[in-house]
């Protein structure tokens, strides 16, 4: 079956032509879209999940034979997680052509994290039953790209630091709070700031919530230590 003129510029963008129509559909199709007779993505999610975990730690083990697991392990983290699986679909254009139902299209589905990201990861799994592991392996490398050469400085989490600092001084955990956000809905940014309990705080914008998040911990962490 032909491919809609968005699924064709999409399939485009991934660098990989699907045999089976079918499974790159069922992978952009939300279960707020599907029925009975229309497959959502869900399984597909499942295992995509897998597939990208196993691609991941093949290429960081590749990528520095001399590291050990405690090494691998935050590296591999900040690659896997369902932020960076979304600003890759955002990468790509997924969100344009996500399949939703009403309500998730009204709430703003296209660009929320967790449908972006579990779309994501469904593609991911319909390229492997595709075409195999070296297809899925392909994609997932082309598409990571500078994202796993530049791993290890975001592999050091600010937010992470940030509330572990709160804790050695007996606070509750710093709050993040959106204090505005701009742009259209393919190009957001973010605005966030984000507080400790002794008053001090700090504000960051970025593409992505996670990114002005990190971005402000980072300025708090850099003011609290200087």
């Amino acid at each position: 079956m032909k491919l809609s003129a968005d699924l064709a510029a999409f399939q485009r963008r991934l660098g990989h032509d699907f045999a089976d129509a079918d499974l790159l559909r069922r992978a952009l199709t939300h279960s707020s879209f599907g029925s009975a007779a229309r497959d959502d993505n869900q399984r597909l999610e499942f295992l995509g999940d897998r597939v990208l975990g196993l691609v991941m730690a093949e290429a960081l083990l590749e990528a520095d034979a001399a590291a050990r697991e405690g090494q691998i392990a935050p590296r591999y983290n900040a690659l896997v997680r369902r932020e960076t699986c979304a600003d890759v679909a955002r990468d790509v254009g997924l969100g344009d052509v996500l399949k939703l139902g009403r309500s998730e299209m009204k709430s703003g589905g296209r660009r929320k994290e967790a449908l972006l990201a579990d779309a994501m990861e469904a593609v991911i799994a319909a390229v492997w039953r595709d075409g195999g592991y070296d297809a899925a392996r392909a994609l997932i490398l082309r598409l990571w790209g500078g994202r796993i050469a530049g791993v290890e400085a975001d592999a050091r989490d600010a937010k992470t630091a940030l509330q572990e600092l709160a804790q050695g001084r007996g606070e509750a955990p710093p709050t993040y709070t959106e204090v505005a956000r701009s742009g259209p809905d393919h190009a957001p940014v973010f605005v966030i700031e984000v507080r400790l309990g002794d008053g001090s705080s700090a504000r960051a914008e970025a593409g992505s919530k996670r990114q002005a998040e990190q971005a402000a911990a980072q300025a708090l962490l850099s003011g609290v230590q200087t």
